[in-house]
């Protein structure tokens, strides 16, 4: 079988999409653009992916960090034709098919490129195109085909005739050449059009006039084709994506009601039985187990939830785990770093930062632990507040099994209670609580009987 490089034009700034941002890293459910297409690439392991960047081309190369991708510098947009000619360096020394696609066409699969490939191989074609029927194609450049209906070349839109322009058949920009027909004929294209540019369509004129072989594909579904260079075209193609995701979780046994309102990135797992709620989004690496309900307006990303468990309306989860059958919310937040323990209950306005939750531990309210370790057992009452930051640093406060917290109290860092303890409401612990003890700080409390009387009388009296 012959080897693959991948080629992934990506180098543009994308002016229709009014940023400063380049296009490509604009974020489609919680991924950069340029994820989906190299990801798609990734898919058909290729001996080498290439990408062509240009505009902000080190953000670019940053949010593909990690990625087994070599990187092209195209250092002025002249067109596709000059982007891949730019590409030719990264592929020095490489033998066999080249794939070369945009990086703004986050809806294509894997599955449409091996078909391509396999027509490509099977045609033994010097250069092989899908071609797609749009039922509006502008902006896409038209098929020309000759009487017997072969591929005799592409014409962009803004090169072609008012006729021409109501043709159907249009070229969604994906190839497949072998790499000696590249390598020989790229070069060769020159730019005497409208726009002064290197088309890379020139190619398929390049190859009809020499009778090399030209096989095309024409492929099924549009909608994979679309090709994001506006705002209201990445919101299309965040719907398109999403749809298809929360069709495959839903095909695997989980529950989604309203599913047009729930959003789930790509590298999401959840298993089946569990319920996601509308208005819920859960993005990044994050794994839900089986069980667990989700209830509507939720957020989680990067998280582990376990089976079971039950995340409140309107709470947010970051880089959190969450054991089995514990309850998070409604309202509560989940900071980077929080691990809450087997049948625990984090209630109402509820905050929890890089600490630990020990299993079936209570906190109820309005309260935040920050840099701790609680213990099993443990019922932290309303208000409770780790002072854990002294304005310069952190500091852990730690809270051993079976204690009981009462309302409005804090503790302030470094300060450990040990376990069995009772703390009275509306104490500032700043010392260590010895195991079994009671602790509190309350002032005496002062009674003047009579006093709202007397005050009323003073005040008449100097009216």
């Amino acid at each position: 079988m012959s080897k693959l490089a991948v080629v992934i034009l990506a180098a543009g700034q994308g002016t229709r999409m009014k940023s400063e941002r380049v296009k490509v890293l604009h974020e489609i459910l919680g991924r950069p653009m340029i994820d989906y297409p190299a990801a798609a690439a990734a898919a058909l392991s290729p001996e080498r992916i290439a990408v062509v960047v240009g505009v902000q081309a080190d953000l670019v190369k940053k949010a593909l960090a990690g990625s087994k991708v070599r990187f092209a510098l195209q250092k002025e947009q002249k067109g596709t034709g000059h982007a891949v000619l730019s590409a030719l360096p990264a592929l020095r020394g490489f033998s066999g098919d080249v794939l070369v696609f945009y990086g703004d066409g986050p809806c294509l699969r894997p599955e449409t490129f091996k078909s391509l490939l396999i027509h490509h191989r099977r045609s033994r074609a010097a250069m092989s195109l899908l071609t797609v029927d749009f039922e509006d194609p502008t902006g896409y450049g038209r098929i020309l085909r000759d009487p017997a209906g072969r591929v005799i070349g592409i014409i962009e839109e803004k090169d072609c005739t008012p006729e021409q322009r109501r043709w159907k058949e249009s070229n969604p920009g994906i190839y497949c050449y072998r790499m000696d027909f590249l390598k020989k004929f790229l070069p060769r294209i020159g730019n005497n059009n409208r726009q002064g540019e290197y088309y890379l369509t020139d190619l398929v004129a390049i190859a009809v006039e020499r009778g090399l072989k030209l096989a095309s594909l024409k492929a099924a579904d549009p909608e994979e084709f679309l090709g994001v260079n506006s705002r209201r075209e990445l919101a299309q193609a965040e719907r398109i994506l999403a749809e298809r995701i929360n069709r495959g979780h839903l095909a695997n046994g989980v529950t989604i009601h309203r599913p047009e309102s729930v959003l789930i990135g790509p590298s999401v797992k959840i298993a089946k039985e569990s319920v996601i709620e509308p208005g819920v989004m859960i993005l990044g690496e994050t794994e839900i187990k089986s069980g667990a309900h989700i209830e509507m307006h939720a957020r989680i990303e990067d998280s582990k939830i376990g089976e079971g468990v039950r995340i409140k309306a309107g709470s947010v989860i970051e880089s959190s785990v969450v054991k089995a059958r514990a309850q998070v919310g409604p309202m509560a937040h989940l900071r980077p770093g929080a691990v809450i323990g087997r049948n625990a209950r984090i209630g109402n306005f509820v905050e929890i930062k890089k600490a630990r939750i020990g299993d079936e531990t209570k906190v109820s309210h309005l309260t935040y632990v920050g840099d701790a370790e609680i213990g099993k057992r443990v019922n932290l009452g309303c208000g409770f507040i780790t002072c854990n930051y002294d304005g310069e640093k952190k500091w852990l406060t730690v809270v051993e099994d079976d204690v009981f917290v009462g309302s409005d109290t804090q503790a302030v860092a470094p300060v450990k209670i040990g376990k069995g303890s009772y703390i009275g409401s509306g104490s500032t612990i700043t010392r260590d609580v010895p195991p079994g003890s009671l602790a509190l700080t309350r002032s005496p409390q002062a009674v003047k009987e009579g006093w709202v009387k007397k005050k009323k009388a003073k005040r008449k009296k100097k009216g």
